[in-house]
């Protein structure tokens, strides 16, 4: 599988863990790590290199300084909220497919039938994050001006179809987005991704593939009860920490803060991080 993930330095802890629990819960797997670190040491890659190594290879991806010449990176806006949309560009030509994982993620179950999903002729596959009655993504159809999607997608769990994206995503269309939006973007990538390119999305389930870790009683309220806590562990592979409470700070809160502490202290004993 190749995976790429985007963070700066203050996300490596988290990143130790997400790739922990990836490498212990796909046995049998190889990875390759593409990662687009900023303000990483040398002694942070060697770190990394030692706990890809065993399981595949890290690969570490330099960005063009050109690349970026056309980019609005004035206010909140750097220009690492654009790695991920540009993964085409900045990913060697030969790969066609990664799967696009945010740091804050702890993975419980196997990713092999997220990764080899069918597009169906689509750029990327993602889930939407649907409340009880779905009025954040009604909310945004009117914010971003798309009437005719069928949601609002969530960025932070990305299959991208690269050769597709390298024809279809065109680098200038994105940076001229972002300026002519800068008022109204609030979470600039994710914006992007939906205001631009939200048609070209194909939907997967998000209790499955991108499980917003802050939403339990709404998925047991949903379902009926059905996913209880039993099913989750059986059945969900990508528990994602949304919103600014993360389960590593002291002060986590949450029903699945103590899962990822779990998770960090075995990893470590393990020696897998």
């Amino acid at each position: 599988m190749n995976i790429l993930v985007t963070l700066d330095r203050n996300y490596l802890p988290p990143l130790r863990v997400m790739l922990g629990s990836l490498f212990l819960n796909n046995p049998g797997e190889t990875f390759s790590i593409y990662l687009v670190g900023d303000g990483l040491t040398e002694e942070d890659w060697a770190e990394l290199e030692r706990i890809c190594a065993p399981h595949g290879r890290l690969c570490p991806v330099s960005v063009p300084e050109d690349l970026f010449a056309a980019a609005p990176v004035v206010r909140y806006y750097s220009r690492a909220m654009y790695y991920r949309l540009l993964a085409a560009q900045l990913l060697p030509a030969g790969v066609d497919r990664v799967l696009y994982l945010d740091p804050d993620i702890l993975v419980i179950n196997s990713l092999r039938p997220l990764y080899d999903t069918d597009l169906e002729g689509k750029l990327m596959a993602a889930s939407i994050h649907r409340g009880l009655t779905d009025l954040s993504s009604r909310v945004n159809r009117l914010r971003l001006d798309t009437p005719e999607a069928e949601g609002y997608f969530n960025s932070g769990v990305l299959v991208m179809d690269l050769a597709a994206m390298r024809r279809r995503m065109d680098p200038a269309e994105i940076f001229a987005y972002a300026r002519d939006h800068a008022d109204t973007l609030i979470l600039p990538d994710q914006d992007i991704l939906n205001g631009l390119y939200g048609s070209e999305l194909y939907p997967v389930e998000e209790s499955l593939w991108n499980y917003d870790a802050r939403r339990f009683d709404r998925y047991q309220l949903v379902s009926q009860g059905v996913m209880d806590m039993d099913w989750v562990m059986d059945h969900t592979a990508v528990l994602h920490f949304c919103g600014k409470r993360k389960p590593w700070h002291k002060t986590a809160r949450g029903r699945f803060s103590a899962l990822y502490k779990h998770y960090q202290r075995l990893l470590e004993r393990l020696e897998i991080i």
